[in-house]
């Protein structure tokens, strides 16, 4: 069994369970089926009732799909993982695990525009409220916190400002107002940034970034790190605590527990079985060779981002630089305090003259102009008019950039090319001929 006592890399290549390597091929294979034998009619309805481990149908999981979970919660030191069809559904099922009509999430402010969209919007239709705080506000997070508070969320990396919150902080306020803590890890992975380690309780990732890292497939994952005790106070969790009438009245937290992910049980056979966010065998193996040099990715991607963000700092044309190593005293101090084992590769920058925008996003020539990150291929974006069209100007102040803001995301390229592109792009234009 490969676990947490082995190196993160020896786990991203060897993690998953064999079981699902049917003929013991060396690659993973794609189990491409819809749904699965069942040995007898017993067998049939002790799966249905939870009673034994197997698989039903491919709408709530695959073989394909479990190696993939399996290597996730090894990465991540957790009990279980939940994998889901894109980042955004991952998000969706694991706060929906855990706030239901009429309750309250506290959230950071400088979300992914997405997410941002998720709990201001979709959310408030269903009957549960969000209060947004800044991010690096402790008393903040404290104050926003009610009765019917059920879960505190927030990047561990934002996206596009490349900020790092008080992980710790913000998990002891969490704590003590007896919720878990839930942290998009999307952007550092757990090869940059265990975030069990300093407090999270659960983690969500957009697969589709850097584990897959090749921009080819969407998929998202939920790992319960197997931290939060909710039979603390059984009367806050119904969902896990009393009985769940669709499987026999089962009381998944009696059967389950913290140590086989209640959470994560109910999560699949509620939430992923109702709405139907699959993940397809053909996505799961895909992050699962993407996972396989996530390592290796990120080494060189660290690299050429402290050279991209040093260049960027001593541009005339650049007024601020979104990104730790820009940036001097605590925030600089948290985020080395957070991430000893490299920098992610989203940064964004302010160009000095608003009106300038167009025409240095459109000079990037190795920079793809897509709305993605965590790509080989290195990516550029503007926020203010695509992933967060819709903010007002008080509404990106709040999330911590402006209109002037362009959002990278580095790739594999040699820096030396990514230098001279970003070097061209941001050259003076020249003096308009007189008449």
């Amino acid at each position: 069994m490969i676990g947490p006592s082995f190196g993160s890399s020896t786990r991203q290549v060897r993690a998953g369970d064999s079981a699902a390597r049917g003929h013991r091929p060396v690659a993973v294979p794609i189990h491409q089926t819809a749904a699965y034998e069942f040995d007898s009619w017993e067998h049939a309805r002790d799966v249905f009732a939870l009673r034994q481990k197997g698989d039903i149908y491919s709408r709530t999981g695959n073989p394909t799909q479990l190696v993939l979970e399996e290597r996730l919660t090894a990465l991540d030191d957790g009990v279980a993982a939940l994998a889901t069809g894109s980042g955004q559904a991952a998000v969706v099922v694991a706060l929906l695990a855990l706030a239901r009509q009429g309750e309250h999430l506290v959230a950071s402010s400088t979300l992914y525009g997405g997410t941002m969209d998720l709990l201001t919007d979709t959310f408030a239709d269903f009957g549960i409220d969000t209060t947004l705080v800044d991010p690096l506000d402790l008393e903040a997070w404290r104050a926003a916190i009610r009765p019917n508070t059920r879960a505190f969320f927030a990047e561990s990396f934002g996206n596009p400002t490349a900020s790092v919150p008080d992980l710790c902080g913000i998990a002891d306020i969490a704590h003590q107002a007896g919720v878990p803590f839930v942290v998009d890890n999307t952007v550092a992975t757990p090869a940059l940034l265990q975030v069990k380690e300093h407090g999270a309780d659960i983690a969500v990732y957009s697969a589709t970034k850097h584990l897959g890292g090749h921009g080819s497939s969407l998929a998202g994952a939920i790992v319960d790190l197997g931290t939060f005790d909710f039979g603390k106070q059984p009367q806050r969790w119904p969902q896990f605590t009393e009985p769940f009438s669709r499987v026999g009245d089962v009381v998944l937290w009696e059967r389950f527990g913290q140590e086989n992910s209640a959470l994560l049980v109910y999560a699949r056979t509620k939430l992923v079985h109702d709405l139907g966010p699959s993940l397809s065998p053909f996505n799961a193996r895909d992050i699962l060779m993407g996972i396989e040099t996530l390592t290796v990715r990120l080494e060189r991607i660290s690299r050429t981002t402290a050279a991209v963000v040093h260049y960027l700092v001593q541009h005339p044309r650049v007024s601020r630089v979104h990104h730790p190593l820009a940036e001097a005293g605590a925030g600089r101090e948290r985020a080395e305090h957070y991430l000893k084992h490299g920098w992610p590769g989203v940064l964004s920058f302010d160009v000095a003259d608003e009106a300038a925008v167009p025409g240095v996003v459109d000079g990037l020539e190795l920079f793809t102009l897509a709305a993605n990150i965590g790509d080989v291929r290195s990516l550029v974006i503007h926020p203010s008019t695509t992933t967060h069209s819709h903010f007002t100007d008080e509404q990106l102040n709040r999330a911590g950039f402006s209109r002037s803001t362009i959002r990278l995301s580095i790739g594999l390229e040699d820096h030396e090319d990514l230098l001279a592109d970003l070097d061209q792009a941001l050259a003076e234009p020249p003096e308009p001929h007189g008449r």
